[in-house]
């Protein structure tokens, strides 16, 4: 350890946390090309697939309420190592899962275990924002979507040469290489949190629950676009389906791109300014696609979107991180639980409202929801913290 430079910890601190982002990143977006062997191998319908990937997200908002309370007994590292060594298993659980009654727990513990890392890792990212008194939460998740990309991309590749077992088996063993890396460096909060007892306490703070509204309203156009764009682009637009594939990849490679440039952006500007600026783009982009005209009006309407989009879910996080008299991961698991409910609750209302009357005004109302986060930005001010702020 560099005792000649006390920031040395927290520098290092910074890229292991990033890297607990890749890898968890890296672990999700693997699943993915996964599915369509997982689907024939089982030989389910794509309704029973459906309900065996909501046990996924319903093992991640199971565990992630109980976080906070994890994270204050025993801090965001020893969490993330608890819940990290078992997540780095879970795709080799699914794929030698034989049949769906020992698919379906596989699947509930990986969801399980990859949500309670993700709060564990966005707790210790607040704490090294306030050890360096500057912003690394967009950079952070723009590592996150690294890895989604590195995970899904690698992933086809690998099943089709060598299959899906041969796959996963090297997805763990580099999983578990770099996060086993990664924890050594990880920080530690300098100031224990009190003891609690061992169970979940909902926080008071309203605002709490307010700033988890705005981290709803800006997780639910990242599930619309993935969710949907594609077939809108299709069915609406009479987009081939080649350009319509590009309708999430536009947004996703801008929103990825924006991440790792989000955090000299709000260190320049401020968390309140940033958030405004990003939800009016991210408002432009989604009203533009709803009334777009032909299909490449739309794949770059959901493009300038992503840009808006990026940093709002790390402000967000930044913001409820640093509440007032509140432990960071207590208002983490909370803003966490209802961010995350979007993506899973927000696809099937959209998708009724695009059987019954089209896509074009699911998209419009998205934007709307963005224009709501705009005017609810101010509670975003404790993401930033004052200069000498330590944990």
């Amino acid at each position: 350890m560099d005792v000649s430079n006390p920031m040395a910890p927290a520098r290092r601190g910074r890229w292991s946390v990033a890297a607990v982002f890749l890898v968890n990143g890296f672990l999700v977006g693997s699943w993915a090309p996964q599915i369509p062997g997982f689907l024939a191998r089982l030989q389910i319908t794509e309704f029973t697939l459906g309900l065996l990937i909501l046990l996924f997200g319903l093992g991640a908002l199971t565990a992630m309420p109980w976080c906070g309370t994890l994270i204050g007994r025993f801090g965001s590292r020893r969490v993330i190592e608890m819940f990290g060594a078992v997540a780095v298993f879970g795709l080799l659980l699914i794929v030698l899962a034989p049949d769906v009654p020992l698919a379906a727990p596989a699947l509930f513990l990986f969801g399980a275990t990859v949500g309670g890392m993700d709060v564990a890792m966005n707790a210790n990212a607040v704490e090294v924002e306030r050890r360096l008194r500057r912003a690394v939460m967009s950079s952070s998740h723009g590592f996150w979507s690294l890895g989604g990309f590195a995970g899904g991309g690698l992933g086809g590749i690998i099943i089709k040469d060598g299959g899906a077992l041969l796959h996963a088996v090297i997805v763990t063993v580099l999983a578990l290489i770099v996060f086993f890396m990664a924890t050594r460096g990880l920080v530690t909060e300098t100031r224990p949190t009190i003891r609690q007892r061992f169970r979940f306490s909902p926080p008071k703070s309203p605002t709490v629950y307010l700033i988890g509204v705005m981290a709803l309203f800006s997780m639910i156009p990242e599930g619309a676009v993935l969710d949907w764009a594609a077939l809108y682009l299709k069915q609406e637009l009479g987009a081939g389906i080649a350009t319509a594939g590009f309708a999430f990849a536009a947004f996703s490679g801008t929103m990825a791109l924006m991440r790792f440039a989000g955090d000299a952006v709000r260190n320049r500007f401020g968390a309140v300014a940033t958030l405004r600026a990003s939800a009016l783009i991210a408002a432009a982009g989604m009203l533009v696609s709803g009334f777009a005209p032909n299909a490449w009006v739309a794949v770059s309407a959901f493009a300038f979107a992503g840009f808006g989009i990026a940093n709002m879910v790390p402000i967000a996080f930044s913001a409820a991180g640093n509440q007032p008299g509140l432990s960071p991961g207590v208002g983490l698991s909370t803003v966490t639980v209802m961010g995350y409910s979007g993506i899973l609750l927000a696809p099937s209302i959209i998708g009724l409202i695009g059987q019954h009357v089209g896509f074009s005004p699911a998209f419009i109302g998205v934007s709307v929801l963005l224009v709501v986060v705009f005017l609810m930005a101010g509670l975003a001010r404790a993401a930033d913290l004052a200069p000498g702020t330590s944990a």
